[in-house]
């Protein structure tokens, strides 16, 4: 009999990094996939995300429209309750052999919630990282210690999860997924892009993706002085839409207010995985608090101003320059990210986050789980075992 895996997405940031491993779970002879899409794929807010899973021709077992129309951390905490019921009778009917969670957006404590109530054994992706400046880092420990198998993107993230009791046969450093994309994906060179999104790469450009900080009381605190940082910069800004988090319509308003400005500045609802990825090898900067510019960013020699205390503590390479949320000190690291000194110091580096082999790795594994292991019943590691 096939396996039954189903695998969670809830926005086009997961679905970006689970394209590959979806798409080799599709075609293995002995899984049969179940995709459940939720929260923001069904937004037309933030770009009905989930077409772009349907043009890719996966197949989406079910559709969890659990989202609140909402800027707050009270309709957060009211989207996971919706999608808990919902998910309650969707996986309490499909009833997989395991469930797919991935990475840290606060949506999945529901799957993860019935997911143990319903005893699914499950797997996650991208544990044991660490961002101090959002509840992101809450969550994706709470996922690890939720699930039963895991797959980190680093050594040190298997070192984590190793220590927060997981026994290690349970725990595969395969790399970080979204990575398969620079190995696999047909990325659009830069005549390509330009006609594709009908703009002009010739000037400096960045790339500015700013999130709020959820775990500030003002989750959009920071963003004043990026904004005035900004406004000082000489070239072209492409933004990309924020995440579906409390502040995120704050976020929205202040970048449309500068795209108003006449400056040099477009803005993006959404941009699939292979053009965001292509975008990152043709332009000359990226500016905010994004994890892409902490994992991917690297694969492209791309220097990158990571702003603020959303990513602190992530393992970063050195293409990586942190400024403290302070309008100097992010034109301090703008300045030095576009020296040609700085660039010529990034050629022929690696990326910590993997070689773009993490699908193979993963799908192997769940593959060739057996029904008769017991993955639910975890034995804790004793006292005083080190790593």
């Amino acid at each position: 009999m096939k396996r039954r895996i189903a695998v969670v997405t809830t926005s086009r940031a997961d679905y970006s990094l689970l394209y590959w491993p979806l798409r080799d779970l599709a075609e293995h002879p002995d899984v049969d996939l179940r995709i459940i899409a939720l929260g923001s794929h069904l937004s037309p807010e933030f770009g009905s995300t989930i077409r772009e899973i349907e043009k890719d021709g996966l197949p989406v077992h079910a559709r969890i429209e659990c989202l609140m129309s909402s800027d707050s951390d009270v309709g957060m905490a009211k989207t996971i309750g919706v999608a808990a019921l919902s998910l309650a009778d969707c996986l309490g009917d499909l009833r997989p052999d395991i469930l797919v969670l991935t990475a840290d957006r606060y949506e999945l404590l529901a799957p993860a919630s019935v997911g143990l109530a319903l005893r699914i054994p499950m797997a996650h992706i991208e544990g044991g990282e660490i961002s101090e400046g959002a509840i992101d880092d809450a969550v994706r420990n709470a996922l690890t210690k939720l699930s039963h198998i895991h797959f980190t993107s680093t050594f040190a993230a298997r070192d984590r999860v190793i220590a927060m009791g997981e026994e290690e046969w349970r725990v595969h450093r395969v790399g970080a997924a979204a990575l398969d994309h620079v190995r696999r994906s047909t990325l659009l060179d830069r005549p390509q892009l330009e006609r594709q999104l009908g703009i002009d790469l010739a000037p400096p450009t960045a790339v500015v993706t700013f999130h709020p900080v959820t775990l500030e009381r003002d989750t959009t605190s920071e963003a004043d002085s990026l904004f005035r940082a900004l406004a000082s910069f000489e070239g072209q800004l492409l933004f990309c839409h924020p995440n579906a988090d409390a502040g995120s319509r704050s976020v929205l308003d202040r970048v449309e207010a500068f795209a108003c400005t006449g400056r040099n500045t477009r803005v993006f609802v959404n941009l699939d995985p292979v053009t965001y990825w292509s975008l990152l090898g043709c332009v000359d900067l990226l500016i905010g608090n994004s994890s892409s510019g902490i994992i991917e960013a690297a694969s492209f020699e791309l220097p990158v101003v990571n702003v603020g205390i959303r990513q602190r503590g992530r393992e970063r390479g050195r293409n990586v320059l942190d400024a403290e949320p302070a309008t100097s000190a992010i034109l301090q690291q703008v300045a030095v990210a576009r020296s040609e000194r700085f660039r010529a110091s990034l050629h022929g580096m690696e990326n910590i986050y993997g070689d773009g082999r993490a699908s193979m790795r993963i799908v192997e594994t769940l593959a060739s789980l057996h029904g008769d292991e017991n993955l639910l019943i975890k034995r804790a590691r004793p006292l005083g075992v080190s790593v």
